[in-house]
């Protein structure tokens, strides 16, 4: 018996993902979509303290102490994580027999980190690029090849 191809595009950046999937006439269509709640926010809400103070070693001066990490780029990858888990919540339903991995590359490191060993053999192509706004009539010339031309029924 031939399995039916059943291909999802996991569309996302460091706040917003989407989850597309072809229509019968293989027109890309999003089903569903996710928004980071702190993506928008300022480092202000993000973290609760300003930066440390250190004394000089050779003075008494004092000297503000800079943050190893960037707290929006530590959110970007918090949210890259939601995302890989959400796709292999997707595979246990069994959602798609295939998926294809769409993010900046950072992103896509970060989903590709968070996926299971029942999911990533599922993953049969990456695209290192931003099409979270693209709307779905203008993903396929940058999908094409995981996907045939959209036929009008």
């Amino acid at each position: 018996m031939v399995q039916r191809r059943i291909p999802c595009f996991v569309i996302a950046d460091g706040g917003h993902a989407r989850f597309v999937w072809p229509a019968e006439d293989n027109a890309l269509r999003t089903r569903e979509a996710m928004d980071s709640t702190t993506a928008t926010k300022r480092t202000s809400d993000l973290v609760s303290d300003r930066a440390g103070r250190s004394f000089e070693s050779a003075s008494p001066s004092r000297h503000a102490i800079t943050p190893r990490n960037d707290p929006h780029e530590l959110e970007k990858q918090k949210f890259a994580r939601v995302v890989g888990d959400k796709v292999c919540e997707l595979n246990g339903e069994a959602a798609f027999t295939e998926v294809i991995l769409v993010a900046p590359a950072a992103v896509l490191a970060g989903i590709k980190d968070a996926l299971d060993t029942a999911t990533e053999p599922k993953v049969v192509g990456e695209l290192a690029k931003d099409l979270v706004k693209v709307p779905d009539h203008e993903l396929w010339p940058h999908l094409k090849q995981w996907v045939r031309p959209v036929q009008r029924l």
